[in-house]
């Protein structure tokens, strides 16, 4: 079984085995025998680090290695390709406009290259309808057929139905709710969803409160027709 190559280490400080290397450190640009370097960088306080190994001489700077290593380790995550993904929330009980709105951005969305999570939450009561959940998340596949294709059917996950849509290619793609042609920034229209989704969490939170008022007021009916009957 073969093993995997480990990555090269950076050699620091008495690491540094050549006799005789190139340092950088502020503006300065020199080559140098490697313990006159060595004896620098102690005077400053700080390390000597290898960051060319095959150049010729090999090329070290002075820095603060801890530094060094955190800004690496920044600019990997950073070189990393960003998750080409975007959420697009709903509703069972959603109003018409509103479903238009997201529905515009969710295409928005797709249009610049990006998946497209649809997610519908269930509140209280709404658990016991999950048909009309599934009837809307089949209703919102159909007005993105155009736009995208299904990569994850809508799934029951807990309170929520999932499903996941890929974008067509940009010359098949035919919007239906956004037919004017501008062109849509996408921090905008991610503003825009946040701002719709605070909205829907306070009217459910309204419509949830009211459930739970209709409950005990129905209560105290039959509570005080048991008691006109005694």
């Amino acid at each position: 079984m073969k093993r995997r190559p480990r990555p090269p280490r950076t050699r620091i400080n008495d690491k540094i085995r050549c006799p005789e290397i190139r340092v950088i450190y502020g503006e300065h640009n020199v080559v140098l025998p490697t313990w006159k370097a060595l004896n620098k960088a102690k005077e400053l306080g700080l390390d000597l680090v290898e960051i060319a190994p095959n150049a010729r001489p090999p090329v070290c700077r002075i820095v603060d290695y801890g530094k060094f290593k955190y800004e690496q380790s920044k600019q990997k995550k950073s070189d990393k390709p960003k998750k080409r993904e975007k959420e697009v929330k709903f509703r069972v009980n959603i109003d018409p406009h509103d479903y238009s709105i997201k529905m515009m951005h969710a295409e928005d969305f797709l249009a610049h290259g990006f998946k497209v999570r649809i997610q519908l939450q269930f509140r209280g009561r709404q658990m016991a309808h999950k048909e009309l959940g599934f009837a809307l998340m089949e209703k919102i596949k159909v007005d993105l057929a155009s736009m995208a294709h299904v990569d994850l059917e809508p799934k029951l996950n807990n309170r929520n139905i999932l499903m996941m849509v890929s974008p067509l290619a940009p010359e098949k793609q035919r919007r239906k709710f956004r037919k004017d042609g501008t062109t849509v920034d996408l921090a905008e229209a991610e503003a825009a969803m946040e701002a719709y989704d605070d909205d829907d969490d306070d009217d459910d939170d309204e419509d949830y409160d009211g459930e739970e008022d209709g409950d005990d007021a129905t209560d105290e009916v039959e509570d005080s027709d048991e008691d006109e009957s005694e």
